[in-house]
């Protein structure tokens, strides 16, 4: 494979680690209601006779940041909704009203901040691994190539820097996200 080849791989396959990263954490819960909050919990829909995600059955709103409102796109869907918020490991008790579901958003304590901050930290380590797995990868290829002799020591040299601070800066990227969920959880 040839280097550039090689580089744009690499480049690709971690952007894509830190955009699941950032999708990972529209599901951990701040202190505002946010629709990323419930929308991709399962909802087994006996009707239907399969499971689905929330937002492929209901519109999720913001009334007000310290509730979501759930309205189903087939009122018939409704218990089936309910049933799934509250089995779901969100640990909000639904309110129905019989054409749509309350979710009451409460204020996080200060130890359960903490607790989503190390959460948070700890998909960001997970994610960081799997950018330096990728780029030990595209060292190998590196190597592989050098072996092969087509390409040089040096342009072997210059390749593995190249994927270096394609790490640094994804790892930078990965911070940077941490920092800013961090910051909103802490939010009062």
């Amino acid at each position: 494979m040839p280097l550039p080849a090689i580089e744009k791989d690499c480049r690709s396959r971690m952007d894509k680690a830190v955009d699941y990263f950032k999708q990972e954490l529209r599901g951990v819960r701040t202190g505002r209601a946010h629709a990323g909050l419930v929308e991709h919990i399962r909802v087994e829909v006996e009707s239907y006779g399969s499971t689905m995600e929330l937002r492929e059955l209901a519109g999720i709103t913001v009334p007000d940041p310290g509730t979501l409102l759930v309205k189903p796109f087939d009122p018939s869907t409704l218990k089936d909704i309910e049933k799934g918020l509250q089995t779901s490991d969100l640990g909000i008790a639904p309110i129905s009203d019989g054409k749509s579901i309350r979710l009451p958003i409460p204020a996080l304590s200060g130890e359960r901040r903490q607790q989503l901050i190390q959460h948070v930290k700890k998909l960001a380590e997970a994610q960081k691994i799997a950018v330096r797995n990728i780029r030990r990868e595209a060292n190998k290829a590196i190597d592989g190539e050098e072996k092969a002799k087509t390409i040089s020591e040096d342009q072997a040299k210059d390749a593995k820097e190249q994927i270096q601070k394609l790490v640094k800066k994804h790892e930078g990227s990965i911070d940077q996200v941490v920092e800013a969920k961090s910051k909103e959880i802490e939010a009062v």
